[in-house]
């Protein structure tokens, strides 16, 4: 019998993202090459910070107030940090963490670069693998941030390189670990606490999905919220910002409200 020659992974994704959004997969997938609405964030920093405008929104529905206990769990480059840390105007706490040493390095330097030496002294720099922090500070924080690493189907697009690679096992890969991280957030944020869960994937098995895996496992342990802004599309557990409609995006995110008494 003959081998059954694999497909290239210019074939497997357009096979597995046109299944997953029909008709409208040919008109998002060109937006994906197109340029992006970019916002520079200037309020009360040295210098303005340009980011992709989607990206304000998982930060800015954290609702950060001055005094709040913040984790940004996945935090490079620094931008959705920049919110926090603006919010909190040198109150509180606010825990800057990534995995990556070079990661961190670049994120430490977007932080020295544009804010305020008085808004810097409540901030804390770790490395910690963010799947275990429940096991070191269980139930510290009032807010945190989960931005989670996730397939990135823009840059992938844009990468022939890693079009090339591409196959579903990435996101087979990545759904454990944005799971494993959601279930240490649940339990680092203090009871009645909030998180904000939030790829810039397209994928639902990544997003929404990622819910509900919780709400399975974790069941009567949290709820979710309704998003503070309409910016996006509705889901059924949070929002979808896309570029064929937004001219800024993919970003998806989620508000898990932790309950009281458990």
């Amino acid at each position: 019998m003959a081998r059954k020659e694999k497909k290239p992974g210019e074939t497997l994704f357009e096979e597995y993202y046109s299944r997953c959004w029909g008709d409208r997969w040919p008109g998002l997938r060109e937006s994906l090459f197109k340029e992006i609405d970019h916002y520079h964030l200037s309020d009360g920093l040295l210098q303005p910070y340009y980011l992709d405008e989607a990206s304000l929104y998982p930060a800015r529905e954290l609702d950060v107030q001055p005094g709040d206990e913040v984790l940004d769990m996945c935090a490079a480059p620094g931008g959705k940090s920049l919110i926090l840390a603006t919010a909190l105007q040198g109150t509180g706490s606010l825990t800057v963490n990534d995995l990556s040493p070079d990661r961190r390095r670049r994120l430490k330097q977007v932080m020295e670069d544009h804010l305020k030496p008085e808004w810097r002294e409540n901030l804390r720099y770790t490395g910690f693998d963010g799947s275990l922090w429940y096991r070191h500070e269980p139930s510290r924080f009032d807010r945190i941030l989960l931005d989670a690493p996730c397939s990135s189907e823009r840059h992938v697009l844009n990468s022939p390189e890693h079009l090339k690679k591409w196959s579903p096992g990435r996101i087979k890969s990545l759904a454990p670990r944005q799971f494993a991280l959601l279930c240490s957030a649940l339990d680092a944020v203090k009871p009645g606490g909030l998180i904000v869960y939030s790829t810039c994937a397209l994928a639902d098995e990544e997003n929404d999905l990622i819910v509900e895996r919780l709400m399975k496992k974790r069941k009567g342990r949290f709820v979710t919220e309704p998003a503070l802004f309409d910016r996006g599309e509705e889901t059924r557990y949070g929002r979808h910002i896309l570029p064929d409609r937004d001219r800024t995006g993919p970003i998806y995110y989620c508000r898990i409200r932790r309950l009281n008494g458990d």
